[in-house]
């Protein structure tokens, strides 16, 4: 099957509208795929309750080698808020590969917060209890639980304001209908490199290279605050394992390419090499470190 395939279309179902941080990644990756493949990749959107829609849609679809599903981070996160899932993510899809990890930033409407730094944001956060509020791209996806842990860490209270998905999230934050957003860096650097929102903080260890100037967590005053969103491509169960190899490999070539290397790095994300099992262990990995994040903060769906 893997000298025939593909012979026809492949759909990857992404379980959030255009315009979010998983479109942003599938888009590119599936052009140079199809350049790689001979065939066209359709992306079908489908949309709601923090991506569990789409994933949904996709556990059930034919194992044929022809669907794929596009999911991250918040996918593992949703087992510990949708105890009635009529899916499982480690044990209804085959891990292909990560696709893209950048780390998250927090990001504010310049004429709505007057905070310039995270260090003043926190102070009025925290004299001013939820009179701030922060966009999500849904219930349950790293965006919301980004908040939360930024909330226990920083002792601090914001009301949260979720969204059917990361781009009618950014348009309203954009539009200032809403105050701020803990996002991935892929959907948000192009504004703060464009001066439409200010970068406050990057969650990750170092500074990132699209957005120099913003500093870390750390370096902003809180210690310990570290998320990234991780884009990845799973296949239903079932695929052909020849299948999956073969779309593991074309995968990992097209990461490669200077295409996608240009646009990872413009987006503030590093080439992933993840793929396979050690995908899947660190699946497991992350299912049990937001299960936990989310009892300790006591997360609720809005």
């Amino acid at each position: 099957m893997a000298q025939t395939w593909p012979a026809r279309n492949i759909t990857w179902i992404v379980p959030f509208p255009a315009g979010g941080g998983t479109d942003a990644f599938a888009r590119p990756l599936a052009a140079q795929l199809e350049q790689q493949l001979g065939q066209r990749i359709i992306l079908e959107n489908r949309a709601g309750a923090g991506g569990t829609v789409g994933a949904a849609a996709a556990a059930k679809a034919a194992p044929d080698g022809y669907t794929f599903f596009v999911g991250a981070a918040h996918h593992t996160i949703a087992p510990a808020l949708y105890p009635r899932l009529d899916y499982n993510i480690e044990k209804d899809f085959i891990p292909v590969a990560v696709i893209a990890q950048p780390p998250q930033v927090i990001v504010a409407h310049p004429e709505k917060v007057q905070a310039k730094t995270l260090k003043e944001l926190i102070d009025f956060a925290t004299k001013n209890p939820d009179k701030l509020n922060y966009a999500s791209a849904g219930n349950g996806t790293t965006h919301h639980l980004a908040g939360e842990l930024f909330k226990l860490s920083s002792k601090s209270s914001l009301t949260h304001v979720p969204y059917r998905g990361a781009g009618p999230a950014m348009q309203d934050l954009l539009a200032g209908q809403v105050d701020l957003m803990f996002d991935g860096l892929g959907t948000s650097a192009p504004q703060i490199q464009g001066g439409r929102l200010r970068g406050l903080a990057v969650a990750a260890a170092e500074r990132s290279p699209a957005i120099p100037d913003v500093p870390t967590a750390k370096e902003a005053g809180l210690e310990g605050y570290e998320v990234s969103t991780w884009y990845a491509l799973w296949a239903p169960k079932g695929t052909p394992a020849e299948v999956v190899t073969k779309m593991r490999a074309e995968v990992a070539k097209a990461l490669q390419s200077p295409m996608i290397d240009a646009a990872w790095q413009k987006s503030g994300s590093p080439i992933p090499t993840l793929s396979g099992d050690e995908f899947g262990k660190f699946v497991s990995s992350e299912v049990a470190r937001w299960g936990k994040v989310v009892s300790e903060a006591k997360v609720k769906l809005d």
